[in-house]
């Protein structure tokens, strides 16, 4: 029988540690895993996508797992994270978008004005369009082999808007953020229809296997506080309830959540309020003042910086060291502050993961 369609029965798990940590329960060593760790650093990863573009990985369960794979053969990282992108919810609204070399994502027709959420395909069956990400996700829990948990994701509205906007990546995002300013009703029309779909689209991974859960609202740092607060945190929040609130009345148990807005320091206090159960953040903020901001009764994932991996070993080691020091061995999730960059040589991954494993563990005896 299909692997892809059995979703019950998968292999036990030899290794909770993220799940325990995410729940802020103790952890003799801090579980450490990145963002983009299926990637071009790797050579692996590189031959595949020598064969099939981005998109066709993305779409096919075999290659998307493959991929997935790939790092955890490598590290002795303690989380897989789903080989996916997350453009596929505005490809399921009908956006077509092609991946340009050099260039990145790239939508054939961005929405120009509010007129053009007319295009869209709103009345769709979101299990029906990304049914192959939970094809690749239930087959990645059987081929893991219990190894490690799994993390499904998802992108958040408002990067999500940005992006179907702008009709590609911004340094300012100024065409996004017209619409916030001159098209409020339109803005909001669009930010529920894109929550309707992430929530539906998360709640479909957990069911196919995903143990974990992100929402990337990668974007969150191009608005101030109050236009943060209006369009992206009641969004974020109303994910996450909305989520649960589904798992629980589908009598599954809800996963843990991160949330993870990078650039929004401004609001690192209130995003640890809204039920997420993992706070994410990014290098540019010192992990004492993320760590008084947040708290203690909200895990914290992060944030070494993704250009640390350029240093010596020794250097490197230093910063990671430093790093959890400063987090504290507990609560706490490491992870670079963004993802890692194609250019880094392959054994400085190995290094970090090693050294949050072995200093952590020293930590934790003191």
């Amino acid at each position: 029988q299909d692997l892809c369609k059995i979703r019950n029965h998968f292999p036990p798990l030899k290794n909770d540690l993220i799940l325990r940590a995410a729940r802020g329960q103790y952890t003799e060593v801090t579980p450490v895993w990145t963002m983009r760790q299926a990637g071009r650093y790797l050579p692996e990863f590189r031959q595949v996508r020598s064969q099939h573009d981005f998109f066709t990985v993305c779409r096919t369960p075999s290659l998307a797992c493959e991929v997935t794979l790939q790092p955890i053969r490598r590290f002795p990282l303690d989380a897989a994270i789903i080989f996916s992108d997350i453009l596929v919810v505005p490809q399921a609204l009908g956006m077509n978008i092609e991946m340009v070399p050099g260039k990145g994502p790239v939508f054939t027709s961005p929405l120009y004005t509010p007129e053009c959420l007319q295009e869209l395909e709103t009345n769709i069956n979101v299990d029906d369009k990304l049914g192959y990400v939970y094809d690749a996700i239930t087959l990645t829990r059987h081929k893991l082999e219990g190894k490690v948990p799994l993390i499904g994701f998802a992108g958040g509205p408002w990067t999500l808007m940005a992006y179907m906007i702008e009709g590609g990546g911004s340094h300012t995002m100024s065409k996004a953020k017209e619409w916030l300013f001159c098209h409020e009703e339109a803005s909001h029309q669009l930010l529920h229809l894109l929550v309707n779909v992430i929530v539906e689209f998360l709640v479909g991974q957990v069911k196919a296997g995903a143990q974990l859960l992100q929402v990337f609202e990668s974007h969150a740092g191009i608005l101030g506080p109050d236009m943060f607060e209006k369009y992206s945190l009641v969004y974020l929040q109303q994910i996450c309830h909305e989520v649960k609130q589904k798992l629980t009345a589908a009598k599954l148990d809800a996963v843990p959540m991160i949330v993870f807005a990078k650039g929004a320091h401004y609001a690192l206090h209130k995003l640890s309020n809204i039920g997420y159960d993992v706070v994410g953040v990014d290098w540019t903020i010192d992990p004492k003042v993320a760590r008084s901001k947040i708290g203690n009764n909200v895990t914290i994932q992060g944030n070494l910086d993704p250009c640390t991996l350029y240093a010596d070993k020794a250097e490197l080691q230093q910063q990671i060291q430093t790093m959890i020091q400063k987090f504290g061995t507990q609560h706490y999730i490491a992870n670079l502050g963004h993802g890692i960059y194609p250019n880094v040589e392959p054994g400085q991954l190995d290094c970090f993961v090693t050294t949050v494993h072995e200093h952590s563990k020293v930590l934790n005896k003191h």
